[in-house]
């Protein structure tokens, strides 16, 4: 049997990444996936004012700080469908706290994104106000559930992306 785990790579880097697609923009379903079958899974419904404000993905041969692949936060115009394999650029890192464990977001761009894969190069070409809105959702999105169980860090740059990545790949390859 194929272990199509171990087919999927973080990608180039540091010019690109491979990150494979969870949940599109404006989802409210919790979709993870299950690493021990290769599947995706729904987890739950989140109510309407958690659905997601951007693309959500992971780094396939990755783990973070909680056990889970490196989550990424895929800017791009439209929704994209899960289980798709994005070649994507990195500009930036959330630095984020899930239940006292380090939880990063890697905000990155289609690699080839015609519409606006020129215009962003780094976070600040986002703007203050998608800055403001992805904090607060990640602030707020489990407050009906679990009040006060996260906590954004800030942002880091692309440099300070590529370390936790690398940091990520380290772990994988050491479990």
């Amino acid at each position: 049997m194929t272990d199509y785990n171990k087919l999927l790579t973080p990608g180039e880097l540091p010019d690109y990444i491979n990150t494979v697609v969870e949940i599109s923009q404006g989802s409210r379903l919790k979709i993870e996936y299950r690493r021990d079958l290769a599947i995706f899974e729904l987890d739950r419904f989140e109510p309407q004012i958690f659905a997601k404000p951007c693309n959500y993905g992971f780094i396939p041969g990755t783990l973070d700080d909680d056990g889970d692949e490196l989550d990424t936060l895929i800017v791009a115009s439209e929704p994209l469908p899960t289980g798709l394999l994005v070649k994507a650029r990195i500009i930036g890192v959330l630095n984020f706290e899930d239940d006292g464990e380090m939880d990063h977001k890697v905000i990155c761009v289609p690699a080839d994104d015609r519409d606006n894969g020129e215009r962003i190069q780094t976070l600040d070409d986002l703007g203050t106000q998608w800055q403001k809105q992805i904090e607060h959702h990640f602030t707020h999105y489990k407050d009906l559930k679990k009040p006060g169980s996260t906590k954004v860090l800030g942002f880091g740059d692309k440099q300070n992306a590529l370390s936790v990545i690398e940091e990520c790949i380290d772990r994988y390859k050491s479990k």
